[in-house]
């Protein structure tokens, strides 16, 4: 029975209050050491912080190379590549500044058949006969034809053009029943070849004129020649001057002198011996010209 336990005195129960009290600081101590150690296991999967959701961190992302993460990255990247900003805006990780920008391939052949522009333009210049004229382009090359018509409108009817003579007038038409000449934009071998039956040579390089064809080398209109020294737009007038005023009858003309404008009669795609690129038979409002070469 109770009554026969020995009896615990003060001294007895102060020992024990210290020892319980002293337990329980310990039993504290441990949760509070224990207890951050769990948190993050179970809330770290749930609640990411912004810089994980993102994958950028505090920058690690782009130090480490791990744009596979971001999709921030993997957007410039394409966007770079559409928009100019990629391999040749020089900007893209993969570009190379040393690295010249591709030139667009020149096909060179196609489908051999031409494609017509329609409509027609006014008449152009103020006095003389009119020089009517079509206009085509080789299909399968990735050239519009109106784009074509349009320029070759611009250059003949040129204020510095062959109707700054006075004596004739030009309008480009549809219709081959009306059409003096044609003016063709084709490849070198199909201009080659068209050129070869008149008995020309161009080596699938110069333009040529037969007979009512004014045929214009797609190389040279796309890529003018080597040290022209001029933008490609006055090399592209200055072919299509100089084979339409073999059209109109004139043979091709030496350089005057060092310094001094080439005539459009000149053959500026060999070379301009001297003088400098010009693109136009009128100049100041004056017929300008070179010695005649004898037989061509």
């Amino acid at each position: 029975m109770d009554d026969t336990s020995p009896s615990v005195g003060p001294t007895g129960r102060r020992r024990r209050w210290r020892f319980a009290t002293l337990l329980g600081a310990v039993l504290l101590a441990a949760v509070a050491l224990t207890g951050p150690l769990a948190g993050p296991d179970r809330l770290g999967p749930a609640d990411p912080t912004p810089e994980h959701r993102t994958g950028r961190g505090l920058g690690g992302g782009d130090r480490d190379g791990h744009a596979e993460q971001d999709g921030d990255q993997g957007g410039q990247v394409e966007q770079g590549e559409q928009g100019g900003q990629g391999e040749q805006g020089g900007q893209g990780e993969r570009s190379d500044p040393g690295e010249p920008t591709p030139r667009p391939v020149t096909p060179t052949v196609g489908a051999g058949s031409f494609a017509t522009a329609g409509g027609e333009s006014p008449v152009r210049g103020g006095d003389g006969p009119v020089h009517r004229y079509r206009v085509a382009v080789e299909q399968g090359v990735g050239q519009d034809v109106a784009a074509f018509a349009a320029t070759v409108d611009a250059v003949l009817g040129d204020p510095r053009s062959w109707i700054a003579s006075g004596t004739r007038r030009v309008q480009r038409v549809a219709d081959p029943a009306e059409a003096d000449f044609t003016v063709y934009l084709a490849t070198p071998v199909t201009s080659e070849r068209m050129c070869a039956l008149g008995g020309l040579s161009t080596e699938r390089y110069t333009s040529c004129r037969l007979p009512g064809q004014v045929i214009i080398n797609l190389a040279r209109w796309l890529e003018a020649v080597p040290d022209y020294g001029a933008p490609l737009a006055d090399y592209r007038a200055y072919v299509i001057n100089h084979e339409v005023g073999h059209e109109f009858g004139l043979g091709h003309e030496t350089c005057p002198g060092p310094g001094r404008p080439a005539p459009v009669m000149q053959q500026q795609t060999y070379g301009l011996d001297g003088c400098v690129a010009n693109a136009w038979p009128y100049l100041d409002g004056a017929r300008y010209a070179g010695a005649p070469v004898p037989g061509i």
